[in-house]
């Protein structure tokens, strides 16, 4: 079966930011996420336990991390790695369109251990 990524994305502003989630595995979740004018809540920041790696396919938005002075503006076709435990927020979101992200969510690879060495 063949599905479109920008298939049923609203034309009009929904409340709240859309979340699909296009496939999940252990480690891993890929989603969609549309925003139209949405934003973090004042004062909170996310802290997540995945790394997570998001391409902005439309719109426009403000991510800041907490251990930087000002958000970073992303555009169409910009991406960021996330590590985990970076806290950051999403200050806005274009509220003249559909904002689009691609966000891949995975767990960090264990270090190879030597077969020689007790963990």
């Amino acid at each position: 079966m063949i599905k479109n990524f920008f298939s049923e994305i609203p034309d009009v502003p929904a409340a709240q930011e859309q979340f699909l989630t296009l496939l999940e595995q252990p480690g891993l979740r890929i989603e969609r996420i549309v925003s139209h004018g949405q934003a973090s809540p004042p004062g909170f920041w996310y802290d997540q336990t995945q790394t997570e790696w998001v391409l902005l396919l439309s719109g426009a938005a403000g991510l800041h991390f907490a251990d930087e002075a000002e958000a970073r503006c992303l555009q169409q076709g910009d991406f960021v790695l996330i590590e985990a435990h970076r806290r950051h927020r999403v200050d806005w979101t274009d509220p003249t369109q559909p904002t689009v992200w691609l966000a891949i969510h995975h767990e960090k690879p264990n270090p190879p251990r030597s077969p020689d060495i007790e963990p």
